[in-house]
């Protein structure tokens, strides 16, 4: 019998915690594998209501730890314990009823992979453009169908966003990076490489995370048949927000300058250069701070 922990982060918006874990409450059995819900308190002012989920695992950070520290703290309590996989989700994310009975398929099978990562869809009415779609394809539009990178420019895009999906990307073999929107890893690649990269805190650390897993020898395993629904950026308070401009930003340099040619290198000093100069408030404080070695929470005041 394989055992997966399912670490699930709450920091705020309460409601869309208690329904992912109720998805992953109502998972269909799975005759080999044991599921043990553990929800991580990053210092939410909506604490998480034990007593409502008496069979869930809670840890209580007394800081907000980002989402690097959050999910190191789930990591660390399932890899000290006697668990075979280790299962990282999002908190605004719903899992369809066969996610686990489809996932381990793949995690018996493919015997070299590390990180597996499902088929993610926008959940209905969180599409970036909602009034493209019809009503019968709400639920079926793609927020993620394999991680792509164009390293001339250093810029990450998602397979399939913002397609409804036919099936085109069920096929997909050639990702260059997982999504921290939910994970699934095989304890021994973890033991192996170590968790998340706190310096980052929040944004590019999964990248971070997928490109030193391949170096190591690993795989990137895409689950098409496993599917799961995300209220796209609810927690980061959205697109194009103040937050996303700092880390991102400061984040981009960090992971360029880790992995990018010398060339891009170049290119993403000159570009920080220009947002000091004409960029938002932001996005300047991102580029200050990556270059004073501020990194963690840094500047920004979450």
């Amino acid at each position: 019998m394989k055992k997966i922990g399912v670490v699930v982060l709450h920091f705020r918006n309460l409601e869309n915690t208690k329904a992912c874990l109720e998805s992953i409450l109502k998972q269909r059995t799975v005759s080999d594998l044991d599921v043990f819900p553990i929800v991580i308190d990053n210092a939410s002012d909506e604490p998480f209501p034990q007593d409502e989920f008496k069979s869930v695992v809670v840890i209580r950070n007394k800081i907000n730890k980002g989402f690097t520290g959050g999910m190191n703290t789930g990591i660390t309590y399932v890899l000290t314990r006697d668990f075979d996989y280790i299962l990282t989700v999002n908190n605004d994310t719903i899992f369809d009823k066969s996610f686990l009975e489809n996932a381990i398929s793949y995690l018996l099978t493919h015997t070299n992979g590390g990180i597996f990562v499902p088929k993610i869809y926008f959940f209905p009415g969180t599409e970036f453009h909602y009034d493209r779609y019809k009503e019968s394809e709400r639920g079926k539009v793609l927020w993620f169908a394999g991680g792509r990178m164009d390293w001339e420019n250093l810029l990450p895009s998602h397979r399939g966003v913002d397609e409804v999906d036919n099936g085109q990307f069920d096929n997909v073999k050639d990702m260059d990076f997982a999504t921290g929107c939910c994970m699934i890893y095989k304890k021994e690649m973890l033991k192996k490489i170590g968790m998340f990269d706190d310096r980052y805190f929040l944004y590019y650390e999964d990248i971070d995370l997928s490109f030193r897993m391949q170096k190591n020898g690993f795989e990137l395993v895409f689950m098409p048949k496993a599917i799961l629904w995300h209220k796209n950026a609810k927690s980061a308070g959205g697109a194009g927000s103040k937050l996303q401009d700092y880390y991102t930003t400061r984040n981009r340099l960090l992971l360029g300058m880790r992995y990018a040619s010398f060339r891009t290198k170049l290119a993403l000093i000159r570009e920080g250069i220009l947002l000091v100069l004409n960029g938002r408030e932001w996005q300047k404080k991102g580029v200050v701070d990556f270059f004073l070695g501020k990194f963690g929470r840094g500047s920004f005041d979450i």
